[in-house]
């Protein structure tokens, strides 16, 4: 059986304080962001489900 490749999905890049310009824009970099954040996390949560059963070590 072969494995199926199937990495977990990369957290978005944090923004950096300077690359918001603090000028209102209608979608501000942080607003992306967490956008992006919110899709990560849902990937994430995606991923888990896919992923096979840990089995407890042997003491």
């Amino acid at each position: 059986m072969h494995a199926i490749h199937d990495p977990p999905p990369q957290p978005p890049e944090k923004p950096d304080p300077g690359d918001c310009c603090g000028g209102g824009c209608l979608t501000c970099v942080y607003d992306a962001y967490e956008a992006a954040l919110e899709r990560y996390e849902e990937r994430l949560a995606a991923w888990k489900l896919r992923q096979p059963p840990h089995e407890p070590e042997a003491p």
